[in-house]
């Protein structure tokens, strides 16, 4: 009986000597035969044709390969090999890689064997919502103690200044004073001044109806000398130095500078977190004296300028007004809310992460925490003072 013809197919690039050729025989066996010098820099011939080969109606029930003709090889090969063997694998067709190259064998039968990393898909499905409170709260828990610790620490670090044994440059306390206090003027300024304009508006609105516009003067004076100014203050310098503190820091962490102070056995509360919490904890009071200025001088401009007062009757209705109990409750406030935004920034700051994403976090964080840190503690001393009757 005479045997029927084979279907033989030929693939080859024009100009480069790479090239390979599929015989299908009467066993439904797909034989791919590689020739030539299959490497990057030569032109490979198109699998389309294999391809469609393999998706024919004829049933192919093994596919085998001869590399006799193969001269030399690289990656390119294993890429042609890769996309016969998903095809394949598609197919359910099984594959005899007997006639490959021992290396390219190897190589294949390693990148099939790798394990997927973990994390790779994310797991289908919503935690439970009790799952996601215990989450949050352990979470919460975790950072509250470790807070707590940074505090201690900090206070740790301030008694040995007392001491006298605290190790820190004298000269990045006064660069870091400069940046807090004179640096800060300009923003401090605008803020204050805009707020006292504001509050002398609404106070005009009402007081006005009633005849009563002298009343802006003590609206405007006892706002801000006992609240506004030391809580503006605090927060225009949550959102630039403590910020800058968290970034600092945060910068330093990433490049394992902190790291290597723990290695020369420097303490970075010592030199870095207690230079920054002096100098905040001092400039608060003076920056917040020229807030209670500015806005002021604010409510002066509105009053004598929209409202037809005198000068005079304006000064000396501000101060009958403000009283020294006023003025150091303010002062007062400002100094701890000073502490406050520097223990944020440098708390942030030495919890950050080790990338460049983790510093914008820290920063983020750190404004926020200081900001918050500041309405809890207006709030607190603001009950507190109610009930001495101050």
């Amino acid at each position: 009986m005479k045997p029927e013809n084979h279907a033989l197919v030929i693939e080859k690039s024009d100009s480069l000597n790479a090239e390979f050729s599929f015989d299908l025989s009467e066993q439904k066996t797909l034989q791919i035969k590689f020739q030539g010098d299959w490497i990057l820099e030569n032109k490979r011939p198109s699998i389309s044709a294999l391809i469609k080969q393999m998706d024919s109606e004829a049933a192919v029930r093994q596919i085998t390969f001869d590399t006799l003709g193969l001269s030399r090889w690289d990656s390119a090969l294993l890429i042609c090999l890769t996309k016969i063997i998903e095809k394949a694998s598609q197919k359910d067709i099984p594959l005899d890689g007997k006639g490959l190259p021992e290396g390219a064998f190897k190589l294949l039968d390693l990148a099939s064997t790798v394990p997927e990393k973990k994390g790779v898909h994310k797991k289908n499905g919503r935690p439970s919502f009790l799952f996601q409170v215990g989450s949050e709260s352990v979470a919460f828990f975790n950072s509250f103690l470790e807070a707590l610790g940074f505090v201690g620490e900090a206070f740790n670090a301030f008694s040995k200044f007392l001491t006298g044994k605290a190790r820190f440059r004298r000269s990045d306390l006064m660069r870091i004073i400069q940046d807090c206090g004179i640096e800060a003027l300009p923003i401090v300024s605008l803020i204050s001044l805009l707020v006292g304009l504001i509050l002398a508006f609404v106070g005009a609105v009402q007081l006005t109806m009633f005849g009563a516009q002298i009343y802006v003067a003590n609206l405007v004076g006892i706002a801000m000398v006992r609240v506004m100014g030391a809580v503006m203050a605090g927060i225009i310098m949550a959102g630039r130095t403590g910020a800058a503190f968290a970034a600092q820091l945060g910068t330093m962490q990433v490049n394992e500078e902190i790291d290597a102070f723990k290695t020369m056995g420097i303490s970075p509360m010592e030199f870095l977190v207690l230079p920054r919490m002096l100098a905040l904890t001092l400039m608060m009071p003076l920056l917040c004296l020229y807030a209670d200025l500015m806005g002021i001088l604010g409510g002066f401009i509105v009053g004598v300028g929209m409202l037809d007062l005198n000068m005079m009757e304006y000064y000396n209705q501000t101060k009958a007004a403000v009283t020294l109990s006023d003025l150091w409750i303010g002062i007062v406030q400002s100094a701890v809310f000073g502490m406050l935004v520097a223990l944020a920034g440098c708390l942030r700051g030495m919890q950050c992460g080790r990338s460049a994403s983790a510093v914008g976090d820290a920063t983020t964080s750190a404004v926020v925490t200081g900001i918050v840190s500041i309405i809890v503690a207006t709030a607190v001393i603001t009950v507190i003072t109610n009930m001495m009757g101050i």
